[in-house]
């Protein structure tokens, strides 16, 4: 038996089934801030003309939204490739460069590389001449979570666009549209505990929202936030056995991210700067904990399992802690 592109989650069902693609803005007026950006983009649709673009920012805030946002709205052929999946210079020559060298009945191609700060250096060196050599004809968009991440002779050759996060208030409004067009009744509390939260991740705003929202029976929906859901998670737990460090911590904090589910590892790095004031025992301690973070970060580039990456570093925190 074959069924629909239905999903069921709390007893909640409906076709397409996440809201973050469903209510994607696929116009610059429905796209939320950035309203001098908006302004450049909006020359470049009058004209069906473009540069290069790397677009940086925090996740969740509209940088992949943007660029298909453009390719959407422009007379061209276009290829997405998220570059934390094919991140090897074989896919530079393979596919960045049979497309780009590929024939075309449209007036521009444009190439997507989302998430660029993972391809590896040899890729991002490859890449800058394919940029060089098909410029007539071909256009790329780059995305990025850290800028820093990108060689610089790839920076050079293309504009580089921030990506500021919308206010709390834009974000609580555009929630609030979505979940008044699924029919889905909320309190204004719970929807301002959902942003404050997670703010400015506006992905994980959305996701939070249909993951608590439950059928309350004839066509009815909620909105139903449990506090329990909206805790400091994996972060506080984590930030609890790091300031009072036990013989059984190093055994906990593995349970702690694997009960946490993390698929992408970033935001613990980021998190262990942030709050190192918290669990650092003293200023060389503090130092020599940013040299592991720093250390394992530019591992976790070529690491196949980031979980054992990032483990690593823990069991080195709590060494020095401990020392």
């Amino acid at each position: 038996m074959a069924f629909g592109p239905f999903f069921i989650i709390f007893g909640y069902m409906k076709e397409n089934s996440l809201f973050v693609e469903k209510y994607r803005s696929k116009t610059l007026d429905e796209y939320v801030g950035n309203e001098q950006l908006k302004q450049i983009v909006s020359k470049y649709i009058t004209n069906n003309d473009l540069q290069n673009l790397l677009l940086y920012g925090t996740p969740g805030t509209g940088k992949t939204t943007l660029a298909k946002l453009i390719v959407n709205n422009f007379d061209c052929d276009y290829l997405y490739i998220n570059a934390s999946d094919e991140r090897g210079i074989d896919t530079i020559r393979d596919k960045v460069q049979g497309f780009a060298s590929s024939a075309s009945f449209k007036p521009i191609k444009i190439i997507i590389l989302d998430e660029a700060d993972f391809l590896t250096i040899q890729a991002q060196a490859s890449l800058r001449n394919i940029i060089e050599t098909y410029s007539r004809t071909t256009r790329f968009i780059l995305t990025c979570n850290y800028l820093e991440r990108i060689i610089d002779p790839l920076q050079s050759r293309c504009q580089v666009l921030k990506i500021t996060p919308p206010s709390k208030k834009e974000v609580a409004q555009h929630v609030s549209i979505i979940l008044d067009k699924e029919n889905i009744e909320y309190t204004v509390e719970d929807l301002v505990l959902v942003v404050n939260k997670h703010y400015p991740d506006v992905r994980k705003i959305l996701n939070t929202c249909q993951v608590n929202t439950v059928d309350g029976g004839a066509n009815d929906y909620y909105l139903r936030i449990d506090n329990t859901v909206l805790t400091g998670g994996y972060k506080d737990e984590l930030l609890k056995e790091l300031k009072s460090p036990s013989k059984t911590s190093f055994k906990n904090i593995r349970q702690i991210l694997a009960d946490s589910n993390l698929d992408d590892f970033e935001d613990v790095y980021r998190f262990l700067y942030d709050t190192l004031d918290e669990y650092g025992k003293n200023d060389l301690a503090k130092a020599m904990i940013v040299i592991e973070i720093e250390n394992y970060m530019y591992h976790a580039n070529f690491r196949l399992d980031k979980e054992i990456n990032v483990m690593a570093l823990l069991a080195s925190i709590l060494k020095i802690i401990n020392n």
